[in-house]
């Protein structure tokens, strides 16, 4: 038996048939870690994405119409705060950060009312972050590496904090009245007929994050907006702390 088994072995066949498993075996392992690695991403980076933190609003911009006390275009206003915090347990050494690009922005929604815009974070206005003025549109927002963050200026912290941007949708409706005496800028969606399904929206864009050393990491970012109920509360907020579905890959080695 002993030397049947032996002269199997000896057989260039049998060479073959075990080159060819061995090869089969390693492309299956490396389909698998190709599979993992496109749905998952990069699992050590330097910098990870922590939070994504969604406020949203409604704001009423006066207007003049003839005969009418109020009137107001009305804007929905979805302020967008993503959180990078450094990864203490990546062993690449000390890194940091040289810019972070958000771009490729594109919106599906099913009313067609208004006109979504994206706002870099206004840095001429001290009291507020945002202001919807035509200067502050961008498609493509960097925010700068520095030794301190000031998102207002488009800078980041190189060791990771806070970037902004805001989504609004322009002119999504408009309300006049002359028999108010007051008016609460958080119900004009509602006295202006607006329901939640007419603000619904899918955001999606890209974030790469750029290390000194060279290396730069990719995801894309979805999210749904408004955040809550704004047709019944004047200011809604929803923070996202699982980020299992954003998979970064690294663009640059």
């Amino acid at each position: 038996m002993l030397d049947k088994i032996k002269k199997v072995v000896n057989q260039r066949y049998f060479h073959i048939i075990v080159i060819v498993v061995i090869v089969i075996i390693l492309l299956f392992i490396l389909l698998m870690t190709m599979l993992d690695y496109n749905e998952n991403g990069e699992k050590n980076m330097p910098f990870n994405l922590s939070k994504i933190t969604v406020i949203s609003t409604s704001e009423g911009m006066d207007k003049q119409v003839e005969g009418k006390k109020w009137a107001f275009d009305i804007d929905q206003n979805n302020d967008i705060f993503l959180y990078i915090e450094k990864n203490d347990k990546n062993q690449e050494g000390k890194q940091a950060i040289e810019s972070i690009v958000l771009e490729n922005f594109s919106i599906k929604r099913e009313n067609k009312n208004g006109e979504v815009k994206i706002y870099k974070p206004d840095s001429t206005n001290e009291k507020q972050i945002f202001t919807n003025k035509e200067e502050n549109v961008e498609n493509v927002i960097i925010f700068k590496g520095d030794t301190e963050s000031n998102f207002k200026n488009l800078k980041i912290s190189n060791q990771g904090d806070v970037l902004a941007f805001r989504c609004a949708t322009k002119n999504i409706a408009s309300y006049e009245s002359d028999a108010e005496e007051e008016i609460n800028h958080g119900e004009l969606l509602k006295k202006a007929g607006v329901t939640l399904e007419d603000l619904k929206e899918n955001l999606t864009f890209d974030i790469t994050i750029n290390l000194h050393s060279g290396k730069s990491y990719k995801a894309q970012i979805k999210l749904d907006l408004p955040a809550g109920n704004i047709i019944e509360e004047a200011t809604t907020n929803t923070e996202i702390t699982d980020l299992s579905d954003i998979a970064f890959k690294r663009v640059n080695n």
